[in-house]
């Protein structure tokens, strides 16, 4: 899954004296910024929604997918993803099951048609790049507060808006990165920007969140999400379309055992 959305019910500046919030650590700021930005992204409960994926090499040559994703928000855990890819011809069938969790390796599934077989993802290949696009396996996961310690940065212009600049850091020891710098907009706590660093600290890739629509009166998703990686050119746009919520899916949608048969 691609866009979840990253608990505390207290807002950092609006209730905070300057003395107590000078009082915060940096660790313990950037910690309640992540915490909240995640409870303002939950509550969805499912969603269905369908994406098309743009990917572009360094020479601008274009390979377009089209994508059905679903989600479910499980509780006292990470949600659970599914893409069945329906475009181009060699990708038809393709389907993706993610079950992420706060703490230990997301469970990921993936099942090709070609081979007539599903492959469990190993957590040590999860920096590997997804369906060929410049998001890796372990971007595709719900993004968890547990899965990350943090650091409060700054405060910065993105844009027109005003953002919390936050470091956080994988817990996962075969994670793809050493650290991720995200920009949260104060006023909604949703991330416009984040960026990535590899394993030797090089910056990577950035993800920027374009055009984001306000649904169920007060969650928020971005129209589309562009990953640059900036050690090979290439690209991949993700532009979203026809949102959903709360369409009935369960835990009975999100069988394994059903990834060969989905359509």
């Amino acid at each position: 899954m691609l866009n979840k959305r990253i608990v505390v019910a207290v807002l950092l500046g609006s209730l905070l004296t300057p003395v107590q919030a000078l009082a915060q650590t940096p660790e313990e700021r950037g910690l309640e910024i992540a915490e909240e930005s995640d409870r303002r992204a939950n509550g969805f409960d499912d969603f269905k929604a369908e994406m098309e994926m743009i990917l572009k090499n360094a020479q601008g040559d274009e390979s377009r997918r089209e994508v059905r994703v679903w989600g479910l928000e499980v509780e006292g855990d990470g949600d659970k993803g599914l893409s069945i890819f329906d475009e181009p011809a060699d990708v038809k069938g393709t389907a993706m099951m993610t079950y992420s969790h706060k703490v230990e390796p997301d469970d990921q599934w993936l099942y090709l048609p070609a081979l007539k077989r599903v492959k469990r993802i190993a957590s040590r290949n999860k920096s590997g790049p997804y369906m060929g696009s410049e998001f890796a396996y372990e971007d595709i996961g719900s993004q968890e507060v547990e899965k990350y310690t943090y650091k409060y940065l700054r405060d910065e212009a993105c844009g027109k808006l005003e953002c919390f600049v936050v470091e956080r850091y994988p817990v996962d020891e075969y994670s793809g990165y050493t650290r991720q710098v995200t920009w949260i907009d104060k006023q909604e706590y949703r991330p416009q920007k984040t960026v990535y660093y590899d394993r030797k600290n090089a910056l990577l890739k950035t993800l920027t969140f374009i055009g984001y629509k306000k649904y169920l009166e007060n969650h928020w998703r971005p129209s589309e999400m562009f990953m640059e990686n900036h050690q090979t050119g290439k690209t991949t746009r993700i532009v979203w379309k026809n949102y959903r919520f709360r369409t009935g899916l369960t835990e009975d949608d999100f069988e394994v055992n059903d990834l060969r048969r989905l359509r």
